[in-house]
């Protein structure tokens, strides 16, 4: 895994040099893949010299070690130190998600249990949306179509990252891409007057937001239909065609926007999320057919299969694909998502150490 360091070190210092040149910033373009690259390096580079300076301190200690007894006492820590920059180095040097610094589109939409459904799914977006804030990104509803309970029959969020954070910070992709698939609530609805407990589900896709130069997209390609809102908006819902269903003929897509009081913002909106689905559906495309491609134990189990289950009764959270389980619902409802959420990115990491790339 460390055969290539080297070269990565003589890598990060030419781009290091380029970056230096203001005649590389006159195509901005180049000069933004240039210091992507640069920032990508930059962690691998740093724990790569350390390592490698602990580690002839390590030499030196073991060459001194039999003629001065405190540089004897401090092999252990050296060794320890070695060890952890070690590991450091594989964690860094693991294959990267290409997407993990993308802002993201979530999808919720209602499923098995008709009213009950529609009053889930709008409680799994205000979990996104809680999580967002808690997070520092931010959440913006594009799309809603509520039902007469006032759950959501389907409703779309956009999540953006904070743009001038550390590099560490996290991004929306990193982790919500994890929140794909069938989420099942066990509970007593509303609507049940017996006090019998009911089970239904509501599904949710991630895709990761396209930039305009990611994606194509033809106009020709692109049915335009405007029709008049319905449902919350302000004065101008029902007395103007300000909703817009955008059909992408080659692929079948079909996108509709309506929670804007404009046409044209309605359609900016439509277009965000028809990229992010065309950019999800080429990287689809393109996974099947590089089979090399990593496909991790948590990430490719079948959007159609159950991923978690919320059990109201007894507080309980449980996530199938890890076998995570904890009895603090009403907290993870409120925003907080994080332990779960890192219980499938430790299971993530955990089948790339062991090299599994199915």
């Amino acid at each position: 895994m460390f055969d290539q360091l080297d070269e990565l070190v003589r890598e990060h210092a030419e781009l290091e040099q380029r970056l230096a040149d203001p005649a590389v910033h006159a195509d901005q373009a180049q000069a933004r893949t240039f210091g992507k690259r640069y920032s990508e390096l930059g962690p691998i580079v740093t724990a790569y010299q350390q390592m490698r300076a602990t580690g002839d301190d390590l030499a030196t200690a073991r060459e001194l070690a039999d003629d001065d007894a405190s540089i004897r006492a401090e092999i252990p820590a050296l060794e320890q130190r070695v060890a952890e920059l070690e590991d450091q180095l594989r964690l860094l040097l693991l294959p990267s998600d290409p997407n993990d610094n993308k802002d993201v589109i979530v999808e919720v939409k209602a499923g098995e249990g008709g009213d009950e459904s529609a009053l889930f799914a709008r409680v799994l977006l205000e979990m996104y949306q809680r999580y967002a804030e808690r997070q520092g990104w931010k959440a913006e509803l594009l799309d809603a179509t509520e039902s007469d309970l006032g759950g959501y029959k389907e409703a779309t969020l956009a999540v953006r990252g904070r743009p001038h954070a550390a590099n560490a910070a996290p991004k929306p992709w990193s982790r919500l891409k994890y929140e794909g698939g069938v989420h099942r609530v066990q509970r007593v609805p509303v609507t049940e007057s017996q006090g019998r407990i009911h089970t239904s589900a509501a599904g949710v896709h991630v895709f990761p937001e396209a930039e305009d130069v990611e994606v194509d997209i033809d106009p020709n390609d692109l049915r335009i239909d405007v029709y008049r809102s319905s449902g919350p908006g302000g004065q101008s819902v029902n007395t103007t065609d300000s909703a817009v269903r955008i059909t992408h003929v080659p692929t079948g897509i079909v996108v509709s926007c309506q929670n804007e009081k404009s046409q044209l913002q309605n359609k900016e909106s439509a277009m965000r999320i028809l990229r992010a689905r065309l950019l999800a559906a080429a990287q689809e495309t393109a996974d099947a057919e590089a089979s090399t491609m990593r496909r991790s134990q948590v990430r490719t189990v079948d959007r159609s299969e159950r991923v978690r289950t919320y059990n109201f009764p007894e507080n309980r959270i449980s996530d199938h694909r890890v076998g995570f389980k904890a009895y603090n619902l009403d907290q993870v409802l409120a925003g907080d998502l994080d332990a779960v959420v890192q219980a499938l990115a430790d299971a993530d990491t955990a089948a790339l150490l062991q090299g599994d790339d199915r």
